[in-house]
């Protein structure tokens, strides 16, 4: 049994990871944060007299059933209303930034040029862009094993499917990226 405090602990691990990943999937950052506000909710409310050591594999699979009712949400949203809004081009402040979150370490004494630093931001601004460009089911498989670290068996089980799929699902993912990135003349 999960106490209230490790419940929070565990909440606030997540929520920075949670956010961003949420943020690939449906690449807009207020619908990406009511999803996971909306997945803690359930975790407190469904699960949170589970044992702790549940909390990360159940949270992982609510945040991904929550992405997909979004997306369930805005298939039939869209089919039926048009808003004026989506039409507006969105501003400098709408724009999710990947370099945003990368940090060099504190104890870190190298000092980085300025082309290198803008080769950085240019590589990974490639990145960003093919890893959006991926299928979702790809995407996903990707970003729970190399984002969020998880196992094969980890990742099945919050996507729902076999582990050969998630498998599948990863290679096709670096297949594409590799052959997108190369195409780009960028090397990793």
């Amino acid at each position: 049994m999960a106490t209230e405090q490790e419940l929070s602990d565990f909440l606030k691990s997540v929520e920075k990871r949670a956010f961003k990943r949420s943020v690939y999937h449906v690449r807009n950052e207020e619908s990406a944060l009511d999803i996971v506000q909306d997945s803690m909710m359930k975790l407190a409310e469904h699960y949170g007299d589970k044992p702790a050591d549940e909390l990360p594999m159940l949270f992982q699979r609510i945040l991904s059933n929550c992405t997909l009712d979004w997306f369930r949400r805005q298939k039939t949203r869209n089919a039926l209303f048009s808003n004026m809004s989506d039409f507006e081009v969105a501003g400098d402040d709408g724009n999710f930034d990947l370099l945003e979150t990368l940090q060099l370490a504190e104890d870190s004494q190298r000092t980085e040029s300025a082309e290198d630093a803008m080769g950085r931001v240019q590589v990974f601004g490639e990145i960003e862009a093919e890893i959006q460009e991926l299928p979702p089911r790809q995407r996903e498989a990707f970003l729970l094993r190399y984002w969020e670290e998880m196992d094969v068996a980890e990742t099945a089980a919050a996507m729902g499917c076999s582990e050969g799929s998630v498998k599948t699902h990863c290679s096709r993912a670096v297949q594409a990226l590799s052959k997108a990135l190369k195409a780009k003349g960028i090397q990793l």
